[in-house]
């Protein structure tokens, strides 16, 4: 090369072998196919990872270097994606195996995992020693851009030079300088595109990684109490958003569908999923009637003498959101962790050494004051940089204070809508999104401030560096490169920071199940020292032992300290349950016979009592666990049932016969392909807690605990499932651990009975007989049981909701999620342009006229430099005022730095009013919707929109218009300024643009494709997470961590083949777009060279403007591109380097039109001031209903039909009926939640013409399950503080709340007492109870008791129901929906609904005469026929 090439580009050199003619080209010609293009353009062989294993090859891995280059491997996929208009996943190239997730575990779980590793190292060196060929490779590609990225000054320098000589020969030829100039790009471009290709695939393994790793670890995870006050964790706990994806099981916030106590039957062992550091808040119990009780009132004392800052804390967030933030927030933090590493560590300074050192060439010791300058100036920045990291801190509070709020109040939606509450919660949410809008406000006007001083190329520090330079040294002025450590790379590693730390503090300081802090802490296995003796293998059993919910869960030992409220499950003496037979636990509300459940699975922390203390649950049979709040997965009827088992149809046959689901699937149109839904939504709850046991009587497992599987069912179907299940030959010689309080329907089959104290420790074990001897509470309970079950023969099914078969028409509910295809509609952009400004027109015009002023002063600026230089070509040196022009200089970039600060705070201001409107509709849009859309919606999907979208509002679009903008303005300006100089490339750049815009369609086009498919890839990994989570209880009974660790492995490849693509198309575009900027630049380099007669003054400018046009052609489309799917945007869009944040494959210009579309969803009925009741109303409960009909969708069959009834103020009506014959659908067409038809007056108003929140705030409505908020008791039954705690304390005690609990009972509930989010640290019983304080605290005229007290004890509904009849006013009417006929027997008038019609409707007595009415059918066959008559004829005569 250097002998025979290089003295071309001189003057006076002659090739070295010349003297060999043709020969010496034949040799080079042969040379470069051999040396060259061969290696180049040669496939590449595939070599598997695992040889044993081989996969099928992704194009990636076999093309070529010259394919890998420049990404020509990815044509076919990309131009048969530009033909259709969706691709699907199939279409993708395949996914490498390096990057397969099975290879990236083996590879890095030795380090990351803390069950395979004891390092305590920051998380950060890990990921070092893990990646460290990655990051090697990133350094390399930095190094060679930056000494690529100094070819073009240094050929811009030796051109001008050759036409400030007047063309004089030179040395070396202009050729040289021009094809260096091109090929010096042409490298930086290519390292550019690697360096970014292997940002981002570091990116997309990282992501892999974590996302398995956290989830792996979440299945270690001890499930703890939650309430607000729980938590210890420090700010780092905050996050911005609560990430939830679509069909993500969000249910209760702690799993307790699983596991413990929150349900009806174990307030004791209450417990939730909180991340690490909450401590179970559960309760001491006393004897007083077996009931349980929850936090005690001086809850808040407490807490704060223990942690004095405490109420500084963030509160506590659900284990689920918390890892859906783990694995999508902060994971997208770490996106660019590699760029920022590399560019602190190698690049910045190996770029400033190069600039000093050419600098010092050309301006001598000049340079090093513009060197001192910077030195001087850098602590600005990071006084900046402390006070923006304060900001954010505060914002991501009020974020987590505003999604928090969202999160709950749409967990709650039901309840907002029928209690009217709708305005005041947006008045709520509201405020607190002012606030954070106000936080918001202040990290961007700082973020502002930090560019005005650091991240542009004309602003305070580039400036007073470029003024010390030019101040000691005037001359020729020069292209000078500048890498500026920008905010976006600032902030950017700041949040890696962060989300590293918090993904850290989970892996390292969550508490774990005993099982895996044995393997993970040596010292904790001492503590499992205490194995199994040798004569007790095999056996299920317990010996001298105490469990808690957590480590820190055991009460106090210090005398006069502060004494935890923790249940304690203790087992004094050696408990064994049976082999082979079926084993009853029994005992009194929040007694802890959940508790004892999870004891044996491992659940509660084991604290030994001796040497031969031992838990034994053998495993080797298999375990089936069926929770009382029945965990279903978003799957088919089937697929839940089978549960990964192989299917046996005969077998699976038996099973739905055993547990009565037969006749529940010919209710379906899809049989058992029906799918479940969100929660279960298609189903009642009695059928999920009948699919609930059969999954586990379909298992082969030979142990069964089952968790009071009879709660949720009517006697006929539970006496069914004790006669043809338990029973049943499935059964038969397993072993059967049953909790229960049906003793007597179960207790003549049961073989050994535990009897539970309810201070959490054993009173009784052995026979029942030995258990009611011991017992005389639970003996007086059986005798009470065993006569309401001789009532209850008289049931009328009670399966809920009546509307099953409305919703049960096809076998897919969930709607798919909406999408759209093409382009981001106008529409959907106008929604945030158009709330800039109440004249939107004028706040565009203004906003991108300031930046052309600002982009022209910047052009002008370059210009005058070359203009002042080039007076020393045409006067001498001490002729040019030096000043004049300094001082104009400085005034030019005073100017630019003010528009700047001037256009950009304007659009901040702008993009918040957006937003905050934007959020405002939102939110009334959602609440305002009808609760059929609600019912199709996932909530999740919700969530994500009015949480993840409205953040990508705030932030990543708002900064993408702003960007957008920018780059546009930028890019013409250069234009134009290159065609003043230079009219002749009008035509390049034309056809520059054209083939650019090409590229553009194509890219975007299928970019947008890619990105849909992304989305749809990601939902699945994080609902994934949530059924898990939120089952977790079950999982591990089951013995399913594996099949689960599978599934996300599979969810997992599927996202990172997509996201591959989507970042490999990203790198076919740059390098595609890098090509013709450069053979733009090159040509009007050599034009200007050889063609044109312009001074070096202009042709320098003229280089100067090129270079920046054509480096901005391909941000120019990537922020088109971003703009319309993207929100992360370039670091610094007018450095000549592409090289800064990669872009987020989550579409933001996809987030308004998901905005936009639940904008334009169904709607009920606005207030109107016609709508508005007199003030005086309602003055009685009086209720006519005439010809009323109503259905859930408009295309839906009527479930009403023509009901006509009145019923007078202060009258007590009962209404029973089968499922399905309308009874929940007569209580919501009364508050109007559905369709309906007809007449109802209310107190003599029609409620058609009431205004829907007036209406509902005056009719009060207690559901079967009750909804409560986090927060305290009193916030639950006064949530807008109308009333004084003397009403409230009186709504408690006349709901029965205080017979259930001793005043001098610490643990008793308050209100103060914190309450978890769902209720989830109280029994069902005891949220019913404060669902009946709360509607008593409302004072309603009309009163809707839905199956209200199904989940209490005998007792405690005797004493509600006596209450009810005492406490109401005499003109309170009573509609209650109930399954049990002594229940509603002694109502004034009773209802009987069959298939939406009313068949019998007046007094008891007087249907009881009727020969053949259906309820006087039903009493004459009861066994208690003369008492039921009794109670009838009684409510007449009263």
């Amino acid at each position: 090369m250097y002998r025979d090439i290089w003295p071309f580009a001189t003057l006076y050199l002659s090739p070295a072998d010349a003297a060999e003619g043709s020969r010496l080209w034949a040799k080079l010609g042969l040379l470069t196919v051999n040396g060259v293009i061969l290696p180049l353009f040669s496939p590449t062989k595939y070599i598997p990872i695992d040889p044993k294993e081989p996969l099928t090859p992704s194009s990636e891995q076999t093309a070529s270097v010259f394919s890998r280059l420049f990404y020509t491997y990815l044509e076919s996929f990309i131009w048969r994606a530009r033909r259709l208009s969706h691709i699907t996943y199939e279409m993708l190239p395949p996914l490498p195996d390096y990057d397969h997730l099975k290879y990236l575990v083996a590879r890095t779980f030795p380090l990351l995992d803390p069950m395979q590793t004891k390092s305590q190292r920051h998380l950060g060196l890990l990921l070092i020693r893990v990646f460290w060929w990655e990051l090697l490779n990133l350094a390399a590609m930095s190094i060679t851009a930056v000494i690529g990225a100094f070819a073009a000054p240094i050929s811009i320098n030796q051109l001008l030079r050759y036409l400030e000589s007047g063309r004089a020969e030179a040395p070396i030829k202009p050729w040289f300088w021009i094809a260096l100039f091109c090929f010096g790009r042409l490298f930086k471009d290519v390292s550019d595109q690697w360096f970014v290709y292997y940002t981002t695939r570091l990116s997309v393994r990282t992501q892999a990684i974590f996302t398995e790793l956290v989830f792996e670890h979440a299945l270690r995870i001890r499930m703890k109490a939650d309430t607000q006050d729980s938590s210890a964790r420090a700010e780092s706990d905050s996050s911005t958003a609560v990430a939830t994806p679509d069909n993500a099981s969000h249910l209760s916030p702690e799993g307790t569908q699983d596991g413990a106590s929150s349900t009806g039957e174990d307030g004791g062992g209450t417990h939730s999923a909180t991340a690490s550091s909450s401590t179970a808040v559960a309760s001491d119990h006393n004897a007083q009637k077996g009931k349980g009780k929850s936090t005690s009132d001086d809850a808040k004392k407490e807490g704060e003498a223990a942690k004095p800052d405490a109420a500084q804390k963030a509160p506590s967030r659900h284990l689920v959101g918390r890892i859906n933030n783990l694995v999508s927030s902060d994971l997208t933090n770490l996106e660019g962790i590699g760029m920022a590493a590399t560019f602190f560590a190698i690049e910045s300074p190996f770029q400033i050494t190069l600039c000093i050192i050419f600098l010092y060439q050309l301006l001598g010791w000049s340079a090093l004051v513009g060197l001192a300058t910077m030195l001087i100036t850098l602590p600005m920045p990071g006084w900046i940089t402390k006070h923006i990291q304060g900001a954010h801190r505060e914002k991501m509070k009020l974020t987590d204070a505003r999604v928090q709020t969202v999160t709950e109040t749409l967990n709650v939606i039901r309840m907002i809508k029928l209690f009217g509450w709708e305005p005041r919660i947006v008045a709520q949410l509201d405020k607190k999104r002012e606030e954070e809008l106000v936080a918001v406000r202040k990290s961007k006007l700082l973020t502002l401030l930090n560019t005005m001083c650091n991240d542009s190329d004309s602003n305070l520090i580039p400036i007073l560096i470029m003024l010390s330079t030019y101040v000691t040294y005037v001359g020729v002025s020069t292209l000078v490169m500048k890498r500026d450590l920008t905010a976006s790379l600032v902030f950017s590693s700041m949040a890696a920071k962060v989300s590293l730390e918090r993904i850290s503090d989970f892996l390292r300081n969550t508490e774990l199940i005993d099982e895996f802090e044995r393997a993970k802490d040596g010292q904790a296995s001492q503590v499992w020292t205490h194995t199994v003796p040798e004569d007790r293998k095999g056996v299920v059993g317990i010996r001298h032992a105490t469990f808690t919910w957590s480590k820190d869960g055991a009460p106090s030992q210090t005398p006069g300290g502060t004494r935890k409220r923790a249940f304690v499950l203790t087992v004094d003496e050696e408990l064994i349950f049976q082999r082979g037979k079926i084993n009853l636990i029994i005992g009194p509300t929040g007694a802890g016979k959940t508790s004892l459940l999870m004891a044996l699975l491992g659940e509660m922390h084991y604290i030994p009592a001796g040497p031969d203390s031992y838990v034994s649950l053998p495993r080797e049979g298999g375990i089936a666990y069926a929770a009382q709040e029945s965990w279903v997965q978003n799957e088919t009827i089937k697929n839940n049932i089978l549960f990964g088992a192989p299917y046996d149809e005969d077998r699976y046959n038996k099973v739905l016969y055993q547990c009565a689901l037969k006749r529940d699937l010919s209710l379906f149109d899809a049989g058992d392909e029906t799918e479940v839904g969100e929660k279960g939504i298609t189903l009642s709850g009695g059928q999920k807690a009948r699919i609930t046991l059969a999954r586990a009587v379909y298992s082969k497992a030979e142990i069964l605990l089952l968790d009071d599987i009879l709660a949720a069912l009517d006697v006929h179907t539970s006496r069914w499932i004790v006669d043809k299940c338990l029973r049943g030959d499935l059964l038969q010689g397993r072993t059967i651990i049953l909790v229960t309080h049906n003793v007597a329907m179960v207790s003549p089959i049961a073989h050994f009975v535990v009897d539970m104290g309810s201070d959490g420790r054993i009173l009784s074990q052995g026979s029942l007989e030995t258990a009611l001897a011991r017992d005389s509470d639970l003996l007086r309970e059986v005798k009470e049981e065993q006569e309401e079950l001789e009532k209850a023969e008289l049931e009328i099914d009670a399966e809920k909701p009546d509307d099953a078969a409305a919703k049960q028409a096809a076998g897919k509910l969930i709607v798919a999620e909406e999408k759209e295809e093409g382009h981001v509609s106008w529409a959907a952009m106008k929604l945030f342009l158009s709330n800039t400004s109440k004249r939107p027109v004028f706040f565009w015009l203004i906003y991108v006229s300031g930046y052309v002023i600002r982009h022209a002063l910047s052009n002008v600026e370059t210009w005058y430099l070359g203009y002042w230089a080039s007076q020393y070509e045409t006067h001498p040196s001490e002729e040019v005022p030096v000043q004049h022009y300094l001082t104009n200089y400085a005034l030019l970039l005073a100017l630019e730095m003010l528009s700047l600060a001037c256009i950009a705070s304007y659009y901040v201001f702008g993009s918040l009013r957006a937003a905050r409107i934007v959020h405002k509709e939102l939110v009334a849009s959602v609440l305002g919707t009808t609760l059929r859309w609600l019912d199709k919606t996932p909530t999740a999907r919700i969530i994500a929109r009015s949480t993840v979208d409205i953040g990508t509002l705030d932030n990543r679009f708002a900064r993408a218009t702003e960007m957008m903008t920018q780059v546009f303005v930028y890019m013409l300006l250069k234009v134009v300024a290159v065609l003043i100089f230079s009219p002749i490339f009008v035509i390049p750049a034309v056809f520059v643009s054209l083939v650019s815009a090409l590229c553009a369609h194509v890219f975007v086009k299928v970019q947008l494709s890619v990105t849909r498919e992304l989305s749809n890839a990601k939902a699945p990994v994080l609902a994934h997470f949530g059924a898990a989570v939120s089952g977790i209880t079950s999982v591990r009974a089951y013995g399913a961590q594996e099949a689960f660790k599978a599934e996300a492995y599979r969810r997992i490849d599927k996202y990172t083949r997509v996201n591959i693509t989507y970042w490999n198309v990203n790198r076919w575009i740059g390098s595609r777009i890098d090509l013709i900027a450069l053979l733009f630049a090159t040509g009007l380099a050599t034009y200007l060279t050889y063609a044109s007669d312009l001074s070096a003054s202009n042709t320098g400018f003229s280089l100067t403007m090129a270079t920046a046009f054509s480096s901005v052609i391909n941000q120019a489309i990537r922020v088109y591109n971003e703009f319309e799917m993207s929100g992360k945007l370039p670091v610094n869009f007018i450095a000549p380097k592409l090289y800064g944040p990669t872009p987020s494959p989550q579409a933001t210009g996809e987030y308004y039109p998901r905005i936009r579309q639940y904008l334009l969803i169904e709607q009920e009925p606005k207030p109107t001031p016609e709508g508005v009741p007199p003030a005086y109303w309602p003055a009685s409960g009086h209720l006519e209903v005439e010809k009323l009909s109503a259905r859930y969708s408009e295309d839906s069959p009527k479930v009403l039909r023509d009901v006509s009834f009145e019923v007078a103020a202060g009258e007590r009506v009962g209404i029973v009926g089968r499922t399905g014959s309308g009874k929940s659908t007569l209580t919501l067409a009364l508050l109007r939640c559905i369709l309906t038809e007809g007449s109802v007056r209310y107190d003599g108003l029609p409620t058609e013409k009431i205004n829907l929140d007036a209406l509902r705030s005056n009719i009060t409505i207690i559901p079967q399950v009750p909804e409560l908020l986090s927060g305290t008791l009193r916030q639950n039954l006064d949530p807008f503080s109308e009333h004084d705690d003397a009403v409230l304390n009186d709504a408690l005690r006349s709901a029965g709340l205080f017979n259930l609990q001793n005043e001098d009972d610490q643990s008793r509930l308050t209100l103060d007492s914190q309450i978890a989010g769902g209720g989830a640290n109280l029994s069902v019983g005891q949220r019913q109870i404060l669902a009946l304080a709360r509607a008593i605290v409302r004072r309603s005229k009309l009163l809707i008791l839905d199956e209200a007290t199904s989940a209490i004890d005998y007792e405690t509904d005797s004493i509600i129901q006596t209450s009810l009849r005492t406490e109401l006013g005499k003109d309170v009417t009573l509609l209650t929906v109930a399954h049990r006929l002594q229940t509603i027997m002694d109502s004034d008038k009773i209802m009987v609904l069959d298939a939406g019609q009313i068949v019998e409707f007046g007094k008891p007595s007087e249907l009881l005469k009727k020969e053949n009415g259906l309820l006087r059918s039903l009493v004459d066959e009861s066994g208690d026929r003369a008492k039921l008559y009794a109670m009838a004829m009684g409510a007449s005569s009263s």
